[in-house]
């Protein structure tokens, strides 16, 4: 196995100052998801400061939500500006070059319907927004991969005001980041945790032929997987479940977060319900509102019980007190659990006697956990509840009671003493949180303070501002005659004017400067009354102003780039020979592709020590060598830079923003890889004004949309991947340490990566690679090959001349034949369908044309 004596460790004295002095938002922010309507009026009645949604038209990450319609966008952000809650547009996928004239008119509706800032994940989608309206606030999504000041400086670069981090960064990373980071900085408190790094997961793609970078992820992370270890099966007991994370619940936590810097406050949850939203944002505001005020802001189990019930696959920390493999990936199951309710006692013909630790009662929800050896998991909604053979209407809270299900929902002969049981569901407390919601008078009230004169011989003059940056001035239709009795004074006038009944508004300030004794009739007070929320509601849902460029800044930045790229042609006649570049992921690959002729190569290595090994075989050899950096680089982690920068390598090959910076700047030559997400022409030409000699496209890009991709960008520049094995999960969670280790980090797990090859089996029984890198995050990459023999030849013709084959753990014999296949196929000696047919004999496990095809296979694995 390798030597990983060189991995990486956060290094404590590779620190630099500030590089900008660190801005928060003025009030940490707390943020809601909305799926639909319903959850948008749940997420504003329980405190949200925020919103963010996306819309039913495509171009956002959630595209199973109901989502909003573009053409309501502007009445829905007037209805949210007049409760006081911003509202952010998610425009968070990667974006192909047919679909970016669509993208833009999306853009200009959604700058002028009034939207507060905008989520991107796209680089190109980024330079567009900000031609088409330079004012409009920019968001860079998680899905942009961000996880450190340096990455963010690149991203800034962009004009982005805001960046939602990674959930694999802890609090301690967090607080470095913003040291150094003069941006608003988002962080996840709450919700789901993708067991991949976000804009890093290809699962979907590559199993199902549906992309999560295009809203559509298939959630493979929470099916079970099997562990074989040397070529042997790992008995895990009862874990099944190796890359289903346990949910993130960071609500005592949020003291911590907002010392380390962070602006705002992101629950996660866009396919959740309308109550979800409510429950979890009344918590959060909560907790955060306790945090502001200095108050301890930890919950007490009756509102975290509260929470679990409304979705929870057993609650974490997640990465934010540091890495816990064990404990964020316990494997023992990947769907709601809720809360434990207690453990089954007896069982009695349908009567299940259960020893109860929370309460339960008719209607209720409960699931029988699973055991591997004796049952699946099962249960449905109680029917009855019995004690002492009574039965019970009413909450049963502790001792024994008997359960009854509706006939037919579980096998009680499958049941047994010691069994856990959950508590998923009560239907009473959804109805609560609806309640808060669901009603025509607003519960969340906004704050008006009110100045009034009352002269004699004068209008009455009211004027109001509210905070939700609504306010007027309003004036009485008449002038005020001396009164003969009972003059108006300050109480009397403040009690009318609020009267404010089922508006969003409570006076909670009141001046009033009095002249004379004036007589202020209650019918002119209620007109004013009337006119003042009325132009208060006028004036806060009046969108800001912005500059929207002309319709033609799309054909601008591709004129711009067409330029540019005339510019960067090569001076080689369009006949030149195409290139062919190698991947190896261990020494043996090196010297055996060598052997075979092979000069241009990358090193994708998990140490120092075998990056320097393959360095001095590449020079012996007068071949050419580039050094993989990681896809991920987190704080403290830039001294790996420093160090591959050492070693003198003819190249890189950057996976982050961060390492095509500090390359470019040391000098050395850079390609941009696959993990930057170059789905159009306005992507690539932003990382080739960075310095990047080449782009590989990402590799959601299926036939046709490589092709317009070519044709946009001119084939200068573009490296093409055409045979591989798709890295699924990119991932921190380290399933070595989570179950071959006593550990639980990379400080105590006695590295059995370094020792045993590893991989898991799906339910369709294929067995995936697994790999830890030089910062010990794992990749899990596809058992079967993908390759697009079949469509070099046309791109060939259109002029792509740097074509990569990527090996991954093949011996010295594969790894030779791989490489004569490809050489053959770029020089015209053999046909596409031959190689990868060849190769299918050769690897015996077969290989498909993946993300190149013509047509995607079915969703067998899920």
């Amino acid at each position: 196995m390798s030597d990983t004596s060189n991995r990486i460790d956060p290094l404590p004295n590779d620190r630099a100052e500030p590089l900008a002095a660190p801005r928060r938002a003025a009030r940490p922010e707390l943020l809601a998801p909305a799926g639909d309507a319903d959850c948008l009026r749940a997420a504003v009645e329980n405190g949200a400061d925020a919103v963010y949604f996306g819309l039913d038209h495509g171009f956002n990450a959630r595209a199973r939500a109901v989502n909003f319609p573009i053409d309501e966008l502007a009445g829905t952000m007037r209805g949210l500006h007049r409760r006081g809650v911003r509202g952010y547009v998610t425009l968070n996928t990667l974006v192909f070059p047919a679909e970016l004239p669509e993208m833009e008119r999306t853009i200009r509706r959604v700058a002028e319907s009034g939207a507060d800032a905008v989520l991107v994940q796209d680089l190109g989608v980024a330079r567009l927004i900000r031609e088409v309206c330079p004012d409009f606030p920019i968001h860079a999504s998680t899905q942009m991969s961000l996880t450190s000041a340096e990455n963010i400086l690149v991203a800034e670069e962009l004009g982005i005001e805001r960046v939602v981090l990674a959930r694999e960064l802890s609090i301690e990373e967090i607080r470095a980041i913003h040291r150094r980071c003069g941006i608003v900085l988002e962080v996840f408190v709450h919700g789901a945790l993708c067991v991949a790094y976000s804009g890093q997961c290809l699962t979907s793609e590559s199993l199902g032929g549906r992309s999560a970078n295009r809203g559509q992820c298939a959630q493979a992370c929470r099916l079970p997987y099997e562990l074989v270890r040397d070529g042997k099966d790992v008995d895990l007991g009862d874990v099944r479940y190796l890359l289903s994370p346990q949910d993130l619940a960071a609500h005592d936590l949020i003291g911590e977060l907002i010392d380390a810097g962070a602006g705002a406050f992101k629950i996660e949850g866009r396919l959740k319900t309308a109550e979800y939203v409510a429950n979890i944002t009344s918590h959060y505001r909560h907790a955060l509102d306790a945090a502001l005020a200095g108050r301890p802001e930890r919950l007490d189990p009756r509102e975290v019980d509260e929470m679990e019930l409304a979705f929870s696959r057993g609650f974490s920390a997640g990465w934010l007190r540091g890495d816990d493999h064990k404990a964020l990936v316990p494997g023992l199951g990947s769907a709601n659990r809720g809360v434990r309710l207690g453990t089954v006692t007896r069982v009695r013909g349908r009567r299940v006697s259960v020893r109860l630790v929370r309460p339960v009662k008719p209607g209720d929800g409960i699931v029988f956990a699973g055991d591997r050896a004796r049952c699946e998991e099962q249960g449905g909604r109680v029917f009855g509840v019995f004690v002492d053979d009574r039965p019970v209407e009413h909450a049963v809270d502790s001792g024994i009671a008997e359960i009854v299900l509706a006939r037919g929902a579980i096998d009680p002969s499958t049941i047994f003493p010691g069994q856990v049981v959950w508590k998923t569901d009560d239907p009473e407390l959804a109805r609560r949180w609806r309640k808060t919601f669901a009603g025509e008078t607003p519960r969340r009230k906004i704050a008006l303070r009110c100045s009034v004169r009352a002269a004699v011989g004068e209008p009455l003059v009211v004027t109001a501002r509210a905070e939700n940056g609504g306010a007027c001035e309003v004036r009485g239709d008449e002038r005020l005659a001396a009164a003969r009795n009972r003059p108006a004074d300050q109480p009397f006038l403040a009690a009318q004017l609020g009267r404010l009944g089922a508006t969003p508004y409570e006076l909670v300030e009141f001046e009033g400067a009095i002249e004379g004794e004036p007589m202020v009739p209650l019918s002119m007070l209620g007109r004013i009354r009337h006119a003042m929320i009325e132009r208060l509601e006028e004036s806060a849902g009046t969108p800001a102003s912005r500059t929207i460029g002309s319709p033609d800044s799309l054909e601008r930045l591709r004129a711009d780039r067409n330029r540019s790229a005339r510019r960067d042609a090569p001076s080689e006649p369009s006949g030149s020979l195409p290139i062919l570049r190698v991947l190896c992921r261990a020494v043996h690959q090196i010297e055996a592709v060598l052997e075979v002729g092979a000069r241009n190569l990358y090193a994708d290595f998990p140490s120092l020590d075998e990056m320097r090994r393959a360095a001095s075989l590449a020079r012996n050899a007068r071949a050419e060598l580039v050094l993989a950096t990681p896809r991920i680089q987190k704080p403290g982690e830039i001294g790996l830079f420093r160090a591959m920068a050492k070693l003198e390598p003819d190249g890189v090959l950057v996976r982050n923003l961060a390492g095509l910076a500090f390359f470019r700047d040391a000098g050395i030559s850079v390609v941009a890889d696959f993990s930057l997400n170059t789905a159009n022409d306005l992507s690539f030409a932003f990382l080739r004004d960075r310095g990047a000699v080449r782009v590989v496209p990402s590799y959601d890009l299926n036939r046709d949309q490589l092709s317009d991709l070519v044709s946009a960008c001119g084939p200068w520049g573009l490296e093409i991947v055409a045979h591989q094995h798709m890295p699924l999960f990119h991932m921190a969670h380290c399933v070595f340490c989570a179950v071959m280790s006593p550990g639980h980090d990379r400080t105590d797990c006695g590295r059995p990566c370094d020792a045993h090859t590893v991989r898991l089996r799906d339910r369709v029984g294929m067995e995936h690679p697994l790999l830890a890198d030089v910062g010990c995050r794992n990749t899990l990459f596809n058992a079967v090959a993908q390759s697009a023999a079949e469509v070099v030849p046309a791109l060939i013709a259109n002029g792509i001349r740097d074509f990569r084959v990527e090996l991954l753990d093949e011996d010295s014999q594969a790894a030779r034949r791989v490489v004569e296949l490809y050489a053959d196929l770029l020089a015209g000696r053999a046909r596409g369908r031959d190689v990868w047919r060849t190769l299918r004999a050769a690897n015996r496990v077969g290989v498909t044309r993946g993300t190149l095809e013509e047509r995607r296979d079915p969703l067998a694995i899920l």
